[in-house]
């Protein structure tokens, strides 16, 4: 404890404490070599900052053993002159030889000082000036300069400039290393962005969703491979998140960018299954700004990519759909009979419901009324069994639209 004190005390300057701590552990523990080096540094540091003690000469002109303290101040304040040395005589004459730039970086805080004395010399009638005790204000200020000059001469011999720049550059070497994240920390907090990022996005939040896969996305691709293995998956997904995000929001254009970057960073890296589901978003978005056909495209490319009959029942309708839209019915009813069988081999009630309707809603188009009503009736019995409200009278509505469409045909090959 008293070796840890006394070297704090050293660092901070304050030598002469420094000294006392160093002999009293040197007492308890002659045997420690450590002690008696602090005391010769600390020796040394004092001989540095103002000089060895045989150019001190005391002079007791009277016998001050029997004066009290009061008498002693006062003729101390009667008698007290502060004579100049050589070097200080000097320093008055010659001024600072250093560089400002030099004198701040040794004397850090203290520099302050140094430049308001060196601004009080400048003021001829205070230096002529003296305080009440009689001491002259310019041997007060020289002597304050001559003590920095003195501490600055002192640190430039203990650190010196060229250790000082080395040191701060190590020093911003090792706060740039620490600053930057572990691979470890790295991951965690990757992962535990991309679980909120998941939650937000599912719990329709997509402007929090948006910036805070932006913010993710900046730091994963300030990391390194070693930090990051799976980086370029890792930098696809977010800008999937980002363009989802974007869709809700109604930012179409934006998403289908979003989209598009995520899906040349998966083919460039040969990523398949990034490039499958890349390809399904942005034909999600085709479809929602109404260009059908370049949607259409899109998930044909995708179609080989399926490898679930969910997946590929979800495909195929939405490929029906769109051709629904272009008015192309032979197209439509053909892609919706596909997506039934995907979704009566997947077992999928809801889907085997979605697909009734889009066939019969083709067959609708190409006037096959007899037919579409046929699946409307089997809709509607699906619907039943997932209790899809909502579906029962949309099917209900549209299977009384059939049924009138077909007696009106009825009507016509009567009278025909």
């Amino acid at each position: 404890g008293l070796y840890q004190k006394a070297e704090a005390l050293y660092t901070m300057g304050d030598f002469e404490f420094a000294l006392v701590f160093y002999h009293r552990g040197y007492r308890l523990r002659p045997e420690l070599q450590k002690f008696r080096l602090g005391i010769e540094k600390s020796q040394q540091a004092i001989v540095n900052c103002i000089g060895s003690p045989s150019s001190i000469k005391l002079e007791n002109k009277e016998d001050l053993c029997f004066i009290s303290r009061q008498a002693e101040s006062k003729n101390a304040n009667q008698k007290l002159q502060i004579k100049l040395t050589k070097e200080q005589k000097r320093t008055r004459k010659q001024g600072p030889a250093r560089n400002p730039k030099t004198e701040r970086q040794l004397l850090g805080e203290l520099y302050a000082d140094k430049a308001y004395l060196e601004k009080l010399l400048k003021d001829e009638d205070l230096m002529e000036s003296s305080t009440k005790q009689g001491i002259k204000v310019a041997d007060l200020v020289l002597s304050g300069l001559s003590y920095l000059e003195a501490r600055s001469e002192f640190w430039q011999q203990q650190k010196p400039i060229y250790a000082r720049v080395r040191e701060r550059k190590l020093q911003q070497q090792r706060w740039i290393r620490d600053k930057k994240p572990k691979p470890a920390e790295a991951g965690r907090y990757i992962v535990k962005s991309m679980e909120d990022i998941d939650m937000l996005l599912t719990g329709d939040s997509p402007e929090e969703t948006c910036r805070k896969a932006e913010r993710v996305l900046k730091t994963v691709q300030g990391c390194s491979d070693e930090e990051v293995p799976n980086k370029n998956e890792l930098i696809g997904n977010l800008h999937s998140c980002i363009g989802n995000a974007q869709l809700e929001m109604g930012q179409m254009e934006a998403a289908l960018q979003s989209h598009k970057r995520h899906l040349e960073s998966a083919r460039q890296h040969n990523l398949p299954d990034a490039v499958s589901r890349a390809l399904g978003n942005v034909g999600r978005v085709y479809a929602r700004i109404g260009k059908f056909q370049q949607a259409i495209d899109t998930w044909e490319e995708k179609i080989p990519m399926a490898k679930s009959s969910l997946e590929k029942t979800w495909l195929f309708h939405e490929i029906g759909r769109c051709y629904l839209e272009l008015n192309k019915a032979e197209a439509a009813q053909d892609y919706g009979e596909k997506s039934l069988q995907s979704a009566e081999e997947g077992g999928d009630a809801e889907w085997q419901l979605h697909a009734t309707v889009l066939v019969a809603q083709a067959q609708v188009k190409l006037k096959d009324y007899q037919s579409a009503i046929m699946n409307f009736e089997k809709a509607l019995e699906k619907a039943k069994l997932v209790h899809n409200e909502a579906a029962q009278k949309a099917i209900v509505t549209a299977f009384g639209d059939v049924s009138r469409s077909l007696v009106r045909e009825l009507n016509e090959r009567r009278r025909e």
